[in-house]
């Protein structure tokens, strides 16, 4: 080893290595950050969760638990409010537009990623640019369509009037197209060599293998549809016909809000999407990671 060899190894070691001296300090203060960051989160959803178990004289209180927990705020909304219809019209409208997401923005991001036709990039670039376009621009050129007698019949207080903005998604098709250009083409090529029809090609090999992106689609679109507000609000005027978000406002009143009837209102709703997140997380961490790493 000659002398030159012998100086550059011995600055090596003397050298100290970079992060050394505040990894441990660094490591907790990370903690530290994002366990008061939880906190935010955390907080409220237990706040909501007690004031829904306190009896009314306990709301004004300063109070973070009850003193004397009751479920009686539970048993007034389930069985003297419209509570229950309204639960069950978001579950049909989220299940409903769920599965017309799932299916229909996977073929048409398939079709995106693995066919050539003429204009392909423009109509692509076209359900990108939808993007742009506020949700509340489009609520006006929604209901005119939901109310015109030229469809047939006016979609308004309707399930499927609810439900058609959501039924395919710009956001759902890019996401798609993105995980199924990691499908490979050669086993396209062998199923059509074997005769498989195209949507048998799409039904049979790029489903099975994209269903850690299907699963977080359709986990976010199933949330997104179970909390919306304001196209329920402007599509529905009966009572009947309105969904969870829409009915809990009906017990705030023009001499004030029964907090613990909103509150109760507010966490039975959680329940649903707990039971998704938690059977479904998995397809949330999957799909999103994977959708970053192809194409």
């Amino acid at each position: 080893m000659t002398a030159v060899q012998q100086q550059a190894l011995a600055g090596q070691k003397r050298r100290p290595r970079a992060g050394r001296g505040y990894g441990a300090g660094y490591k907790v203060l990370s903690y530290i950050l994002l366990t008061l960051l939880g906190l935010t989160m955390v907080v409220p959803l237990l706040w909501m969760i007690s004031t829904s178990l306190k009896p009314l004289e306990e709301i004004v209180l300063p109070n973070f638990w009850p003193k004397r927990a009751t479920l009686e705020n539970y048993r007034y909304v389930l069985t003297e409010t419209e509570l229950p219809r309204w639960y069950l019209n978001s579950m049909i409208v989220a299940v409903l537009s769920t599965i017309s997401v799932t299916f229909f923005d996977s073929l048409g991001g398939y079709v995106f990623a693995k066919f050539d036709f003429p204009g392909k990039r423009i109509v692509f670039l076209a359900f990108l640019s939808s993007l742009m376009v506020p949700t509340e621009m489009l609520i006006i050129p929604w209901f005119v369509m939901s109310a015109n007698p030229i469809v047939g019949s006016t979609w308004v207080d309707t399930y499927w009037g609810i439900a058609f903005p959501g039924m395919i998604t710009a956001t759902g098709i890019f996401l798609m197209r993105q995980f199924m250009q990691g499908v490979p083409d050669e086993l396209l090529d062998a199923g059509r060599i074997d005769g498989v029809s195209e949507f048998g090609l799409f039904w049979r090999i790029a489903v099975p293998l994209s269903l850690p992106a299907m699963g977080a689609l359709a986990i976010f679109n199933f949330l997104g549809n179970w909390n919306a507000f304001i196209w329920p609000l402007i599509v529905t005027s009966k009572r009947e016909m309105m969904t969870l978000p829409v009915g809990i406002q009906f017990f705030s009143t023009e001499v004030g809000s029964n907090w613990h009837l909103i509150m109760t209102g507010a966490s039975l709703s959680l329940v649903p999407l707990l039971i998704v997140v938690i059977i479904f997380q998995r397809y949330i961490v999957e799909g999103i990671a994977l959708t970053g790493l192809k194409g």
